[in-house]
């Protein structure tokens, strides 16, 4: 899919002027993005900056504070359960610990939402798994126990079955986590293959840069509550800001500081201490 032509329609998803958090606790503020068809979408950011918050409102389990977001052009706050669902139905998303079913086969972890969610015959549903797994390299894995393959064999199976129902969006929750390298790029590579072969829209929550600024056509950096940078890779590594800067770099000194700071509850407690051990 060229670049004219994931512009060519409304983007899948869309952030505009969103603040998301938790009862009185705001976790991000006052941000825009969008992800459009064909596209590889990398969210990045430290640990607690709101990145897997913008998965959940994506996928309407939080709702938005400020601001609107639209899924497939609809208003995720205004969407009632039954559109809801239907819109959840045109999404796969594949969390970090696969979530795969360790009593089912590989081919069962994989037919299951077909069996769940479609009219589909078994002999439809073999073929349509096996195309799956062949498209993940593990189609003669297909018999085996979950048990029985590596951790990054389940990584892919869990792939295949976020792709069995050919979801409009796939959302990856730190695809990259615990892979070996070997591993690392093949999976990498795959989400690329993938995204481009169904035209879906893909978006990546990952700290893996490397990986993710290889096969991503744009990146949203999120931290200290707000979006910090966005761009191409190129455009994002080129970024003037000093917490991107830091956060690409992996500095230790920066706007993000390594030690927690000091305090009088900390100076209280440790007083105490010392003269307890007296």
């Amino acid at each position: 899919m060229t670049a004219e032509s994931r512009h060519s329609s409304p983007p899948v998803i869309r952030f505009t002027d969103v603040t998301l958090g938790y009862d009185t606790r705001v976790i991000l503020r006052d941000l825009s993005l969008e992800v459009n068809k064909g596209e590889v979408v990398a969210l990045i950011g430290g640990s607690g900056s709101g990145k897997t918050t913008l998965l959940r409102a994506a996928t309407g389990q939080i709702r938005a504070q400020k601001g609107t977001v639209t899924v497939f052009d609809q208003d995720v706050n205004r969407m009632t359960p039954q559109q809801l669902g239907a819109a959840r139905r045109r999404m796969g998303v594949l969390f970090q610990q696969g979530a795969l079913f360790t009593d089912l086969s590989v081919f069962s972890n994989v037919a299951f939402p077909l069996r769940e969610l479609s009219n589909d015959s078994e002999a439809v549903i073999l073929e349509k798994v096996l195309d799956k797994l062949d498209q993940v390299g593990l189609k003669r894995a297909a018999h085996l126990s979950v048990s029985e393959i590596s951790g990054g064999m389940a990584r892919r199976v869990a792939l295949a079955r976020a792709i069995v129902l050919e979801p409009e969006i796939i959302l990856f929750d730190e695809p990259f986590a615990g892979l070996d390298p070997i591993s690392l790029g093949m999976t990498a590579r795959l989400i690329r293959s993938l995204t481009d072969k169904l035209g879906c829209a893909t978006v990546l929550i990952t700290h893996d840069l490397e990986e993710s600024f290889l096969i991503a056509d744009q990146v949203y950096m999120v931290g200290d509550g707000s979006l910090v940078v966005s761009g191409t890779p190129d455009e994002v590594r080129q970024s003037d800001n000093s917490l991107a800067r830091q956060f690409l770099k992996g500095a230790s000194s920066g706007p993000v500081v390594f030690e927690y700071p000091p305090s009088d509850d900390f100076d209280r407690w440790l007083s105490r201490h010392r003269e307890g051990v007296k």
